[in-house]
């Protein structure tokens, strides 16, 4: 693969972005040339050319926390790179797992703020405010039954017509299935752990 370099940056450098390839975080920012570039793909480690040490560089060459190679994207006006890659630890030299002290965790958007109240509503425990906080109140019994009550009425509207009640009956279903995670002390990324085992 031959990368044309933009040759208006300095030294022959371009900026390469890191991302995880299944979270789709970002992990850091390098800067490449074509010589890294190459060792990158033949050696399926990222490796830059660092500016500090005048020199290739392989990230992990010293921690062993090497970015394994996934996939190169060049941008529309190819002067920057997008480098997917799988973390063998974590990216950031202080240890953290990003360079902008950011835990590199699966983030379902609205579904993980979800996750995020209904963890707040349970700490803060005021039952008498909160449904959420009242369903934990009366047990993981309750929890699981009303995930069946929910699971019923998802049912009988997917035999029916209506859509606007199919789909209120879905989100009913998915709010306290999501209760019922954390109670038993688990949220969503567990599940989708499990489903890519699964797949094949």
């Amino acid at each position: 693969m031959k990368m044309d370099i933009d040759i208006k940056s300095a030294h022959g450098l371009i900026p390469a972005i890191i991302q995880d390839s299944e979270t789709k975080n970002v992990l850091m920012l390098g800067y490449m040339n074509e010589e890294s570039l190459q060792k990158t793909i033949e050696t399926q480690k990222v490796t830059f050319f660092s500016r500090s040490k005048q020199r290739l560089w392989t990230k992990g060459e010293e921690s062993g926390n090497f970015l394994n190679l996934v996939s190169i994207k060049n941008d529309c006006d190819g002067d920057t790179l997008l480098i997917q890659a799988k973390p063998v630890g974590p990216t950031c030299h202080t240890g953290a797992d990003t360079c902008w002290q950011e835990p590199n965790e699966e983030n379902y958007g609205f579904i993980s703020q979800l996750e995020n109240t209904i963890k707040t509503r349970r700490e803060n425990a005021d039952s008498e405010k909160s449904y959420v906080a009242s369903l934990f109140e009366k047990g993981i019994n309750k929890i699981a039954q009303k995930v069946g009550e929910e699971a019923v009425e998802v049912v009988i509207e997917a035999k029916d017509n209506n859509d606007d009640l199919f789909l209120s009956e879905s989100a009913d279903l998915l709010f306290h299935y999501l209760i019922l995670l954390q109670a038993k002390g688990y949220q969503l990324n567990d599940v989708v752990d499990v489903l890519k085992k699964r797949q094949k």
